[in-house]
């Protein structure tokens, strides 16, 4: 009890002792000692003949002669007066003892010249002799070996200090470079993450479940002879949600919980990236059961080369060979649970993929239409919302987008909504979030001259003609000839995600994207640079179903896939690529001239629709089926879409009527300022 008591009482923080201070004075003390000595032989000596010396001598330049017997020389020290005279230079550069080293021949013969120069009132400094034997020579070497000397065997202790990781070395300090940068949370609920605010991904959750239940509830599976994974490698595209899964792995185990970046083991040091895999799983074994996450797995993972000669990286590998080492060697791991997350899971060394060490691989997926329905859910709960907007109608406007595109696209809905002073975010306002983000930004700025607006509504409307005839085409939601990022105009599509695709689909697919050039080549006369992103799309389509997918008259049922990391040549002959070409050429050159045709038999409602864009700049299906009539061809997902255009249509058209009146309001209020203006003026 008392020592207790005594516990509670104010206590003093003194300062841990710490043996980098008496490094840091020990190397303070040697700069001085070699400054010092440096200073005190600071001045100027030069080396001169013996003729100039007498000169010298003569000419009174000569304040006091140091004659050394052993090695034939004299040191001359000049007087002040004379420095600029010899050296040519001033006291500060030459220091104020600077002197010219002489060879000589014998002393004899100096002293009688000197004698001379007394009698003539030429010199009268004094003379003196210097019997040892390079003294200063000896004391500046060893004072120079022993500072070097010492500055070497601190760096070399310091060195052993950082790979052996002993001692005091604190957080922070130069001596903890070995130790591992991972944050740890000691209950996995400090996180405040579940499986609740993981929204899709059903398959994903339920295997991360499982492991959740190991962790939990062990002798549930132990007693059936299974074993408890050790490790579960996340893999997919980025913005899935792969890094958050792990979180809510961790919140709801409530285990301990190390998260670290895969580039967090790299260092300028050698061996400092495998010192931090040794002391993570150090510090893990004593929290066990625990969770180590390491994000982004593939900076340290990658596969080992095969030949030193392609630049191998040592350093990168050594750490890769602890890792591995760790995960499954010779030592067990009990009780702790890798998780990694990469999204280039086919960069990562084979070794460790393997089972033992990354015992599942749980592949997170981009969201399909159903679980984008339960992303958008969760991202729009703190904002808010008008009735006009469907939440379904959402999910189907944004094929393709990750769990963060989604985030995104709500915030900027939410930014939009506030520019324009609105009090609750509307069906509008997430629309041109859409268009912000896969289009970029509206550039309403951008000059073009009527014939340039005239070309894009024609190719725009090419697009559009094709889509709206062909039956595999993606259901047409508008048309904008509006300059958006890169993009003079585009065409946006509700397109039906489907898991397999057909040759027809994939055809009709090329024909669209070819109708913007066939209807500039048709209805200009010439053709433009506007079609280089639709050229490009076709081409490598047009390549994957010849050398992938087997789709070719000439080579079908053949794919040439390479997955070969380190290869420098094409898995097929010059014969056979020569074929893959002239497939690729006729393929497009059909689907071409098939887009030509289409547009030859509705040129008529072509001009229509062009002329309606160059009038709007902005179009929707509505419009389309106005001019061309219902599409021959109706998806599923056209008749979901089908009550929503109109919704859409009007709401456009009342947001340029606002838009209207405000600008009219605006005119008017500066009509009337002018007015008082110039009535006031008259008054005075």
């Amino acid at each position: 009890m008392e020592n207790k008591q005594q516990n509670k009482g104010p206590q003093m923080n003194m300062p841990r002792f710490n043996m980098s201070w008496i490094y840091g004075l020990v190397i303070i003390g040697l700069i001085v000692m070699y400054v010092t000595q440096g200073k005190e032989n600071s001045s100027v000596s030069t080396e001169t003949s013996y003729s100039d010396f007498k000169v010298m001598v003569m000419k009174g330049y000569a304040d006091k002669i140091v004659v050394n017997k052993y090695s034939n020389t004299l040191l001359m020290y000049v007087k002040p007066e004379h420095i600029r005279d010899v050296f040519h230079q001033g006291v500060q550069q030459t220091g104020k003892n600077p002197s010219v080293n002489v060879n000589i021949g014998s002393v004899d013969q100096v002293e009688q010249f000197l004698n001379k120069a007394r009698e003539e009132n030429k010199f009268n400094g004094k003379l003196s002799y210097d019997n040892s034997k390079d003294s200063d020579f000896l004391s500046s070497l060893v004072m120079n070996i022993l500072f070097f000397g010492g500055i070497i065997m601190i760096w070399i202790f310091i060195m052993r200090r950082m790979g052996g990781g002993g001692g005091m070395m604190g957080p922070g300090n130069i001596f903890s470079v070995g130790k591992s940068k991972a944050q740890m949370y000691e209950k996995g609920g400090e996180l405040g993450i579940t499986f609740k605010d993981v929204a899709g991904q059903a398959g994903a959750k339920q295997e991360m479940q499982e492991i959740v239940d190991f962790l939990k509830n062990p002798q549930k599976y132990t007693e059936l002879g299974g074993k408890i994974p050790k490790g579960a490698l996340l893999v997919g595209p980025p913005g899935t949600g792969k890094t958050l899964l792990a979180k809510a792995v961790a919140g709801e185990a409530g285990v301990p919980f190390f998260s670290m970046s895969g580039s967090d083991f790299v260092e300028m040091f050698v061996g400092v990236g495998a010192s931090r895999v040794r002391d993570l799983f150090e510090k893990a074994k004593t929290k066990a059961p625990c969770i180590i996450f390491i994000d982004e797995i593939d900076a340290v993972g990658r596969a080992r080369s095969k030949n030193p000669s392609m630049g191998g990286n040592d350093e990168r590998e050594n750490t890769l060979n602890a890792l591995l080492t760790e995960m499954d060697g010779f030592g067990t791991n009990s009780g702790i649970i890798t998780l990694a997350a990469t999204n280039r899971a086919d960069m990562l060394d084979s070794a460790l993929l393997r089972a033992g060490r990354f015992d599942r691989q749980i592949h997170v997926d981009l969201p399909d239409l159903n679980e984008r329905k339960e992303v958008f859910m969760v991202h729009l709960k703190p904002l808010k919302l008008d009735d006009s907007v469907d939440v379904d109608f959402l999910a189907r406007q944004t094929p393709g987008f990750s769990g963060a595109d989604i985030a995104n696209v709500c915030n900027e809905a939410a930014l939009i909504a506030a520019r324009f002073n609105r009090e609750k975010v509307g069906k509008q306002d997430f629309l041109d979030a859409v268009d912000r983000i896969i289009g970029g930004l509206e550039k309403k700025t951008k000059v073009m001259t009527e014939q340039e607006k005239r070309s894009i509504a024609i190719h725009e409307a090419g697009h559009a003609t094709i889509s709206w005839f062909t039956e595999f085409a993606n259901p047409l939601v508008k048309v904008s000839i509006v300059p958006r990022g890169r993009a003079l105009g585009a065409a946006w599509y509700l397109p039906e995600e489907r898991v397999l695709q057909t040759k027809e689909a994939m055809l009709d697919e090329m024909c669209s994207l070819l109708g913007g050039r066939a209807a500039e080549e048709l209805f200009i006369g010439h053709i433009s640079t506007g079609a280089m992103n639709d050229l490009e799309r076709t081409t490598q389509q047009a390549y994957a179903m010849v050398a992938y997918a087997g789709m070719s008259e000439k080579l079908p049922n053949v794919n040439y896939y390479n997955n070969q990391e380190y290869t420098f040549q094409r898995p097929y002959s010059e014969t056979t690529a020569r074929i893959v070409d002239e497939e690729v050429q006729r393929m497009i050159s059909e689907q071409y001239a098939r887009a030509k045709q289409i547009l030859t038999d509705h040129k008529d409602g072509h001009k229509q629709l062009a002329d309606l864009l160059v009038e709007r700049e902005v179009i929707f299906a509505d419009d389309v089926e106005r001019i061309f009539g219902k599409r021959p061809w109706t998806s599923r997902a056209e008749e979901l879409l089908e009550a929503q255009q109109r919704a859409e249509a009007e709401a456009m058209a009342e947001r340029r009527a606002k838009e209207l009146e405000a600008k009219e309001t605006a005119e008017a209020k500066e009509g009337e300022k002018a007015d008082e203006t110039k009535e006031v003026t008259g008054e005075e």
